[in-house]
């Protein structure tokens, strides 16, 4: 049941700020050992850590808790990612993270309700880890339950998140998902802009808040700007972005499945979304896995555009 139908349920009322206090919960019973272990896994290239990630966060629950890669850095060490920022506290880092899934919020923040705008509810679910596959400086595996407030898992999925060199100046990270109902029945992805947000908001899925102090500049192979991007399907998005401490980055992202779009901003905060319901609701058919590859070439430098086609292989050409 997606949350334009819950329409009618029970809600808060809509409040002006994005941001709310942070209250500390467990998001999974872990022992404290156990959560100490799973809090902070590393990925490696080339001897050098790019990116952690945090597979139990303490977060409130209207955050949207779930794993997520921060920091994410350049192989020079320039910081790629932003997380909880005061704009969107739930925005974290690179994460899979949907605002309607049969009806619980799984992004964070307010709930886009038709007829009546951004809506505090209490609709928050939490996407949590269940177990390891593997766990290697270069490869980590596992499982996850996508859960609604009430503990219902709602879909089940396997995760690979991979590092590995693109040339001196780059590397390349790489999160495979297989996603699988656990109801017996279709679950239905939706987003703001399938519950009514005019204006392109059609968000959810992919997403990654990057870091940067100014405007980044962002093109496919064919368009310039975020009006002229958002929404494309174009098979491949690049964002430049001058990280904290003013070094040059470049992240070039691939991925976008059967009816996914690419969700951009540049003006209003730096994020790039693969979007799966990006103007018309997704669904994962009972036993039929939906499965996604995201690549995202985190590259030193502003990139020449006439460039990355070849930095990116076939995809680039595509």
């Amino acid at each position: 049941m997606t949350a334009d139908r819950r329409a009618a349920a029970p809600h808060r009322a809509a409040v002006g700020r994005e941001d709310v206090p942070a209250i500390v919960r467990e998001t999974q019973d872990a022992g404290p050992a156990e959560a100490a272990r799973d809090a902070d896994e590393r990925l490696v290239v080339a001897g050098v850590e790019v990116a952690r990630y945090v597979v139990r966060p303490d977060l409130d629950p209207r955050h949207g808790p779930r794993p997520h890669l921060h920091p994410v850095r350049t192989r020079a060490g320039t910081p790629v990612t932003d997380a909880r920022p005061a704009d969107h506290v739930w925005h974290l880092g690179a994460s899979l993270a949907v605002q309607d899934v049969d009806g619980a919020n799984l992004w964070g923040g307010r709930t886009y309700v038709r007829d009546l705008g951004y809506t505090w509810r209490d609709d928050h679910g939490v996407i949590a880890h269940t177990g390891w596959r593997a766990r290697a400086a270069d490869r980590l595996e596992h499982d996850l339950d996508w859960r609604d407030r009430d503990g219902r898992t709602l879909l089940r999925e396997h995760r690979t998140v991979t590092a590995a060199p693109a040339g001196d100046d780059a590397w390349w990270l790489d999160l495979s998902a297989t996603l699988s109902s656990a109801t017996g029945a279709d679950v239905h992805l939706g987003s703001p802009a399938t519950n009514g947000r005019p204006g392109g908001a059609g968000y959810g899925g992919f997403f990654w808040r990057a870091a940067a102090t100014g405007e980044p500049r962002v093109h496919t192979a064919d368009a310039v700007g975020e009006e002229a991007v958002n929404g494309s399907a174009a098979p491949w998005l690049a964002l430049l972005g001058t990280g904290p401490g003013g070094g040059a980055y470049t992240l070039v992202f691939t991925g976008l499945g059967p009816g996914d779009r690419w969700f951009v901003r540049t003006t209003a905060y730096p994020g790039v979304c693969v979007a799966y319901a990006f103007d018309r609701p997704a669904v994962v058919a009972a036993g039929r896995p939906r499965r996604n590859r995201h690549r995202v070439l985190v590259a030193d430098g502003h990139l020449d555009p006439a460039d990355v086609p070849a930095r990116l292989g076939p995809v680039g050409g595509a």
